[in-house]
């Protein structure tokens, strides 16, 4: 209820004085910088939509309500309702608010990841081709939002099996990520990693392409002890990749 109350006041605020932190205190606690999780997170989904539910379609918060509800949803796994409702929002988004193109794009973004979950991978593929496209037009392609999509698509490739798609992309896509997020940056990682899944995952991989993949996944080791330490569940999984990547190359070489 004491979370509810200050969402509900931070909102209040923006209305107001347009100063807060609007919908974000829904999804996000100020005080520690993390976002809401789990059965609470879901909780204050529902609490957010039925907040503003009872406004016309055409009011902004009633929309971004429907938003937070899909996104909790999302969250917890569970995916057909989540697409449901951003379906829905993204009606809504066009119906009223198709000036505002980057939360339209959001919200296609986010049905995509829905698609994948479901294993509709065409379907999240073809979006997330578009989200990418209109976003190099509008945006550029060295933007953060950008490069996320370049990013979210490889994953998508990948599913699908297209790994020459994926290495290719990956390529184009490193050198602008690194250039404009740097060599650190989650989302650079986030490619590199997927270029070093395709290149192993490949049956048509090369001598030449294992190495690649060892050096790249040793390079990425080394960056996410350093920005996430060697305990998180992805450097650990990352450094199971490389010694079976080493592994492959091994028996590559004895045969």
């Amino acid at each position: 209820a004491c979370l509810v109350r200050q969402a509900e006041a931070s909102v209040n605020e923006y209305e107001e004085w347009g100063t807060g932190h609007e919908i974000q205190k829904w999804e996000k606690c100020f005080d520690c910088g993390q976002g809401f999780h789990g059965p609470l997170m879901l909780a204050l989904g529902w609490a957010c939509w039925k907040t503003y539910a009872g406004r016309p379609e055409s009011d902004q918060y009633r929309c971004s309500g429907m938003g937070v509800l899909g996104n909790a949803f999302y969250t917890n796994q569970r995916s057909a309702e989540a697409l449901a409702v951003f379906e829905v929002n993204l009606a809504l988004r066009r119906r009223f608010f198709s000036q505002h193109e980057i939360t339209i794009l959001i919200t296609q973004t986010n049905i995509a990841g829905c698609l994948k979950q479901l294993g509709r991978l065409d379907e999240a593929h073809v979006l997330e081709r578009k989200i990418y496209a209109r976003r190099v037009a509008t945006l550029g392609a060295s933007n953060e939002r950008t490069l996320l999509s370049g990013s979210n698509l490889l994953i998508s490739l990948d599913k699908l099996r297209r790994y020459d798609e994926v290495t290719s992309f990956a390529r184009d896509l490193l050198p602008v990520a690194r250039q404009s997020l740097g060599a650190d940056h989650t989302i650079t990682l986030n490619i590199s990693q997927s270029l070093a899944a395709a290149l192993q995952s490949n049956p048509q991989r090369t001598c030449k392409d294992l190495l690649e993949a060892e050096a790249v996944l040793d390079d990425l080791i080394q960056r996410r002890r350093r920005v996430f330490g060697p305990a998180h569940p992805t450097t650990l999984h990352i450094e199971q990749n490389l010694r079976v990547v080493r592994a492959s190359s091994l028996l590559n070489s004895a045969s």
